[in-house]
């Protein structure tokens, strides 16, 4: 999709290239000083525009893979604005390169339901499966059995919609950074299949565990949260009592290896654009689609699986929490969905105590 009369926007005098993540900037260090900081801008200004101006922000994406078509993060964003603005096709060949050029399967999720906002829920469950869930990040794994289950209700297989979602991981007892979705997820699924109460109980649980995180964290930081339901002797609800554990994340520092001369990243956006349009000669069944463009870009950026050398991400931390109860099978129904720790101590007991 070459555009010679493409017209970068204007960055305003206040944004630099610090504005943009260490852990990005430091992808950026194999190109040219100049041209790493017109990059970093255009990147920054694509973080700052993301929610209230997706268009803008696509617009500076496009800017920065013009000039460094073959560093991760800048294929990574592009493809995130794409998706923004629901450009599906353009999303999903933005992500299979960066998926080439980094060796990573972070952005499988993502990848997924691209193949559902494009009518194709087979597909996405067939990427889905093609990489064992054990060998992803705790929360890669769980947005990967979200967009399993909206998959499957795409298909109009309820039940196994429920089934995608009752992973270690979905637990009452205990909840993380990523229950609230998990929660909010599990419950939407109960409502489609009729069981309005059980899903209210979900929907409850998601409503708290985003107000403990809002009130215990500080912006910016990911710690696990412990709420402790207590027993009143009235029919009120259960007291939150919120309390910070030690941080669960760390941001991901990837480097890239050495790329190919200066002069290729002034081209590659463009090559990868040239490109888009050939890409999918591996996927001959799926030529009415749009991401017809996939495999030129294997031919441009063959040698970039090469270069890019980036070191796996550690594995996440399991946050230590006191006196907590072994991981229970979740029942057929009451499970929860996501997870980062955010919940200590049984949730629900007291409904069940107060119901007999």
């Amino acid at each position: 999709m070459r555009d010679d009369e493409f017209v970068p926007p204007i960055l305003p005098d206040d944004v630099v290239a610090e504005d943009l993540d260490i852990g990005a900037r430091a992808q950026l260090k194999t190109l040219t000083k100049d041209n790493a900081e017109f990059v970093a801008k255009h990147m920054a200004m694509a973080s700052r525009f993301i929610d209230d101006d997706p268009q803008l922000a696509h617009q500076h994406a496009l800017a920065a893979a013009r000039r460094a078509g073959r560093i991760g993060v800048v294929r990574e964003t592009l493809a995130i604005t794409a998706y923004q603005l629901g450009d599906f096709a353009l999303a999903l060949r933005e992500l299979r390169t960066y998926r080439r050029i980094t060796g990573r399967d972070d952005q499988l999720p993502l990848m997924a339901d691209c193949e559902r906002g494009m009518g194709r829920p087979e597909k996405a469950l067939e990427l889905a499966r093609s990489v064992e869930a054990e060998s992803l990040d705790t929360n890669v794994r769980v947005e990967l059995a979200i967009v399993k289950s909206g998959a499957r209700l795409d298909l109009g297989q309820g039940e196994a919609a429920l089934e995608e979602l009752r992973i270690p991981e979905l637990r009452k007892d205990k909840a993380f950074e990523y229950s609230p979705a998990l929660f909010a997820s599990y419950g939407g699924v109960l409502e489609e299949l009729g069981r309005d109460d059980e899903a209210a109980e979900w929907f409850e649980l998601a409503d708290r565990a985003i107000d403990a995180l809002e009130a215990a964290l500080a912006p910016g930081e990911l710690e696990a949260v412990s709420i402790i339901s207590e027993r009143v002797d009235s029919a009120e609800e259960p007291v939150d009592d919120a309390d910070d554990a030690d941080d669960a994340d760390e941001a991901d520092d990837a480097d890239d290896a050495d790329d190919a001369d200066e002069a290729d990243d002034a081209d590659d956006a463009d090559e990868a654009d040239d490109a888009d349009d050939a890409d999918d000669a591996d996927d001959a069944d799926e030529a009415d689609d749009a991401d017809d463009a996939d495999d030129a870009d294997d031919a441009d950026d063959a040698d970039e699986a090469d270069d890019a050398d980036e070191p796996e991400p550690a594995a996440e931390p399991e946050p230590a929490v006191d006196d907590a109860p072994p991981a229970e099978a979740p029942a057929p129904h009451g499970d929860a969905l996501f997870g980062d720790a955010l919940f200590g101590d049984e949730l629900t007991d007291e409904r069940r105590d107060d119901e007999r």
